[in-house]
C-alpha cells in the first residue's frame, strides 16, 4: 500500500494483534534462562535466554520450547530459571473526592 503524499505506508501486522489478544487473556512476558552443558565440551556450561508471551501457572509455551530442546538439540540442560511478568489488567477506578483548579 502506498500514498503519493506520504510515500510507503506501513500495514497493520496481525501478529501484534494476536499478541494483544493473548495479553488480554492473561499472558505475560516470560523470560527463561537455560543453563546447559556444551556438547563439544561437557564440563563447560553455556547460557541461553528465551522470551515469549506465556500464561502462568502452566506455562504451555515454555513446556513446548523445552520439549523441542530435548528432542532436537544435543545439549543437555543443567537448569532453567524463569521470570514472569504481571498480566495486563484493566485500569483501576479511583473516585475523585475534589477537583483543584489552578490559574
Amino acid at each position: 500500500m502506498s500514498d503519493k503524499v506520504c510515500g510507503k505506508l506501513i500495514g497493520f501486522d496481525d501478529r501484534a494483534g494476536d499478541d494483544m489478544r493473548r495479553r488480554l487473556k492473561g499472558a505475560a512476558l516470560l523470560t527463561a534462562e537455560v543453563l546447559y552443558y556444551m556438547p563439544d565440551h561437557p564440563r563447560l556450561l553455556q547460557t541461553f535466554l528465551w522470551q515469549s508471551l506465556d500464561e502462568a501457572p502452566t506455562f504451555p509455551r515454555l513446556a513446548q520450547f523445552l520439549d523441542h530442546w530435548r528432542r532436537e538439540i544435543e545439549a543437555v540442560i543443567h537448569s532453567v530459571r524463569v521470570a514472569h511478568g504481571q498480566p495486563l489488567d484493566v485500569p483501576g477506578w479511583r473516585d475523585a473526592r475534589a477537583i483543584i483548579t489552578m490559574n
